[in-house]
């Protein structure tokens, strides 16, 4: 959600931000903008619409200088328009911004008390007024940002330049996410690893109510209270080619080509030569899970349906009490958590906000933090007393596919991990269990196999405007995941539900025009999935049954039949999912969508 990218240092700025931002495109954008220092005199681009429409206008009106930042916009506050894009301007300040000023009408209306007139919708001009207000009675830009910053309730990230200090960029962040670049006499601000990383591998990762300023002369690093900080600087391993199509006609389909190796990257280390799990690298004792009284895992949407796969899994082997929350609800309620709670927070980028100010609830009632995540040193990362990651590299597509995967598998083991250490899982099981979760890869390479097939059903469906999913048990949040990845990039209306709920309601929509997705596991619900398939069936529905072997009954009555490879019961979620990713991805194809970056929709939320 959003984008910002800075840089100060001797090339031209304005051709490292627009690569910057074109690889920040895949966090949903509605407009974008630029501006830069030239010849001490601020130079600003902007426009509606993607992030080619700005590029025409560089080209129309070309902007040079060596300092900049530049900006994708989701719209939060005032609908999408150039007006209403970044970078915002008073007098000499320009700014760009992530996040919601939530105080934003009071702090408005004293401005224009003082003189400052107002010509967009947005939160985030407020801030450039304020930032100049203060600035007319301190002498540097750093203060001035430093205390129009304490005056602001909400959440930012920001990027700050000026034509008073030619060369000086000043960013700050508080419940957004904001990485700093070092490179070669050069400095650099963004949202994200990916738009820096073709300049430099070196970033320090700014905290809440941190700020980093920028001159010729180094960078430094303060708190908003004006107290220096010393930072380390991370060196990234990840390379550029990973962020890249790769020969794919789409990042999504790449991503969900790539579930094997994140896998593989994911388990590697974490299954002993014994095939027993090992998490040392979670960053906390193995006593951080005695004494428990219940668990409690919180996420947002497809983090939110592994969660769910989680509460199976841990249910049968911890034989804890799970409770899965959804986590823009979580404290908004009055959640029963304590030092004897396990909270078990999922987040793709580790920056989801809502997830974010979940976990801060259930730490400050004294829970174990917990988090699955797959950006390292990411905040929820950072917040967390042990944190497990997922190793998917980095994700581009909005629709999410080996991130979830990989949190499956990461489920997996610490779920196994914490009932070896409750006692309720011996050496001998352990290892059946840890040999089993060894050969998802390579089975998960024999389901990519059937993308033909899945592609031919998806050609007899595109023109289908409802679908429903149904599962049982553990499949059926793979039901509710299968929904809303066609939801996500097809923009088809899709429901999942548990297939036995489906005759109290559901059934009322199936129709010879329903397309109904059906996962039936060869399990001890089998036989009542095929019951629930005939009721279906009798409503001429059209099934398309996602099982794990083959069976002449299942057939016979489904339109098409998408079979997995078999394996332990418990970790089936993992492959099935597959076909239903490929078919949501197949759907939006043919329907012309845009798959990797679907409307409305924001890769990283980082505000409520």
């Amino acid at each position: 959600m959003c984008g910002i990218v800075g840089y100060t240092g001797a090339k031209t700025a304005a051709e490292i931000i627009i690569e910057g931002l074109r690889r920040l495109e895949y966090r949903g954008y509605d407009s974008a903008g630029i501006a830069t220092l030239c010849e001490g005199r601020l130079e600003i681009r902007r426009a509606q619409g993607k992030l080619k429409n700005l590029e025409n206008a560089l080209r129309e009106q070309p902007i040079s200088g060596c300092c900049g930042i530049g900006h994708t916009r989701w719209a939060t506050h005032g609908p999408p328009s150039e007006t209403n894009a970044h970078p915002h301007r008073s007098g000499g300040v320009v700014l760009v911004h992530n996040g919601i000023i939530e105080n934003y009408l009071d702090l408005k209306a004293r401005l224009q008390q003082e003189g400052f007139a107002f010509s967009s919708e947005t939160d985030t001009e407020i801030l450039a007024h304020l930032i100049h207000f203060h600035f007319r009675y301190v002498p540097t830009l750093k203060q001035a940002v430093r205390l129009a910053l304490q005056e602001v309730r909400g959440s930012y990230a920001i990027a700050v330049i000026c034509e008073q200090e030619p060369g000086t960029l000043v960013a700050a962040r508080f419940g957004s996410p904001l990485i700093v670049g070092r490179g070669n006499g050069e400095y650099f601000v963004a949202s994200d690893i990916p738009a820096i990383l073709s300049h430099t591998r070196d970033m320090v990762f700014l905290e809440d109510g941190e700020m980093a300023v920028f001159t010729p002369a180094g960078m430094a690093f303060f708190t908003l209270d004006g107290s220096p900080l010393t930072k380390e600087v991370k060196t990234i391993s990840w390379s550029l080619q990973m962020a890249e199509k790769g020969g794919y006609k789409h990042f999504m389909l790449k991503e969900i080509f790539e579930q094997p190796r994140a896998a593989v990257d994911t388990l590697t280390g974490r299954v002993s030569e014994q095939k027993l799990i090992s998490l040392d690298g979670l960053g906390q004792s193995p006593e951080l899970f005695d004494g428990l009284e219940k668990i409690v895992i919180v996420a947002c949407g497809t983090s939110w349906h592994a969660g769910l796969v989680g509460k199976y899994f841990m249910e049968k082997y911890c034989r804890l009490p799970v409770e899965v929350d959804i986590s823009s609800e979580f404290r908004y309620r009055s959640p029963i958590v304590n030092e004897h709670t396990l909270a078990l927070f999922i987040s793709q980028s580790g920056e989801t906000a809502d997830t974010l100010a979940a976990l801060r609830q259930a730490k400050r009632q004294g829970a174990r933090i917990v988090s699955i995540c797959n950006v390292v040193d990411s905040s929820i990362a950072r917040e967390s007393h042990g944190v497990l990651y997922t190793h998917a590299g980095p994700e581009i597509g909005v629709a999410s596919t080996k991130a979830f995967t990989t949190q499956l598998i990461s489920l997996f083991l610490l779920g196994l991990q914490m009932a070896s250490r409750r006692g309720l899982l011996t050496p001998a099981d352990g290892a059946v269990l840890g040999e089993e979760l060894l050969k998802l890869p390579r089975l998960m390479e024999q389901t990519l196999k059937l993308d033909p097939e899945v592609e031919a059903v998806a050609r007899n469906c595109k023109e289908a405007r409802d679908f429903l999913f149904l599962g049982r048990g553990n499949q059926f949040p793979i039901a509710l995941e299968g929904a809303l990845k066609l939801k996500e990039i097809s923009y088809v209306h899709a429901e999942g539900y548990p297939a036995g709920e489906m005759k109290h309601g559901p059934i009322a929509l199936i129709d010879e025009q329903m397309p109904v997705a059906m996962i039936a596991a060869h399990n001890g619900i089998f036989e009542k999935t095929l019951s629930n398939m005939e009721e279906v069936r009798a409503r001429g529905g059209r099934i398309i049954a996602v099982t794990d072997r083959y069976d002449p009954e299942l057939a016979k009555k489904a339109e098409a039949l998408l079979v997995v490879p078999e394996t332990h019961d418990d970790f089936l979620p993992a492959l099935t999912v597959i076909p239903l990713q490929l078919l949501a991805y197949h759907i939006a194809v043919l329907k012309g969508t845009d798959v990797d970056q679907p409307r409305n929709l924001a890769k990283s939320v980082t505000v409520e």
